[in-house]
């Protein structure tokens, strides 16, 4: 097949672009790591960024993707394995940086959780309207790049693998190559087993399943324990911003998953009454 030469030349004109903004944001990502202090390793990053944009035609590189790609090279010294690694969690990942004029990549999960605060906390989530923040833009940093910016580098790295543990088995990755919507309504006890402990407890309820992804209810625990300083000192959206920035690089993966399967639990249950 001919290769028309206006496209690949539509398709270099972008990439170089995001070359552009991809060296931008390599110098700014992890600077307290020693390990980026070695301008060899911040080329290794750049080089998985800028392969990554060339072979994804629709979303390219968007900032973020620095966040996500950082800790796979630090901790896979082969370049080419780092590169897989990341393109196979982009795969999960790449609709949180999928974005139009019209909609942005996390707004479903933007609409969960505000259909999730809703039902487990009324009181709050009309206090958050009232802010005009209904739409639960404040959050679309932590859900786009799981948490990295609220957790140390360790706890990110920690997070993930539970989270990811909770929601898949290794041992059957063929099924669980699949979205949440896919996974069927009723199983028998043998079929149960094959299952993370999270995704269990939603197929055992039968809950809606587009609820369900653990990141949402992260940020749904984070809001109900700031739940007191949200309604005493929250008078508009910079207020609700500001005060949900002061768990940058402080929240406590352990305890905010803990919170947010208490969260969990409690939308199931209200969600399995109604």
């Amino acid at each position: 097949m001919p290769v028309d030469n206006g496209v690949y030349e539509k398709k270099v004109v972008q990439w170089k672009l995001n070359l552009s903004q991809i060296g931008l944001d390599v110098v700014r990502t992890d600077r307290s790591l020693v390990f980026y202090e070695n301008q060899a390793n911040q080329a290794k990053l750049w080089d998985v960024l800028a392969v990554y944009a060339w072979i994804d035609e629709d979303i390219g590189y968007v900032q973020g993707m620095t966040d996500i790609c950082s800790p796979i090279i630090l901790l896979l010294e082969n370049e080419a394995d780092a590169f897989w690694c990341f393109e196979r969690a982009m795969r999960r990942l790449r609709e949180n940086f999928k974005s139009s004029a019209n909609s942005i990549g996390v707004q479903s999960q933007l609409r969960a959780l505000a259909q999730i605060v809703k039902i487990v906390d009324p009181k709050l989530h009309r206090h958050l309207e009232e802010l005009d923040g209904g739409e639960y833009l404040f959050a679309l940093r932590m859900l786009m790049v799981l948490f990295r910016r609220e957790l140390s580098f360790v706890d990110a790295l920690y997070l993930w693998e539970v989270m990811w543990a909770m929601e898949y088995n290794p041992n059957i990755y063929s099924l669980y190559d699949k979205t949440l919507e896919q996974l069927p309504d009723k199983l028998n006890d043998t079929q149960r087993k094959q299952y993370g402990k999270f995704e269990r407890r939603i197929v055992r309820t039968g809950a809606t399943k587009q609820h369900d992804a653990l990141a949402v209810f992260l940020v749904a625990s984070v809001l109900e324990t700031k739940k007191k300083q949200l309604m005493k000192e929250a008078k508009g959206l910079d207020d609700v911003v500001q005060i949900l920035s002061e768990i940058t690089g402080n929240l406590d993966a352990k305890k905010a998953l803990n919170e947010a399967l208490k969260v969990h639990k409690k939308y199931m249950s209200k969600v399995k009454t109604t």
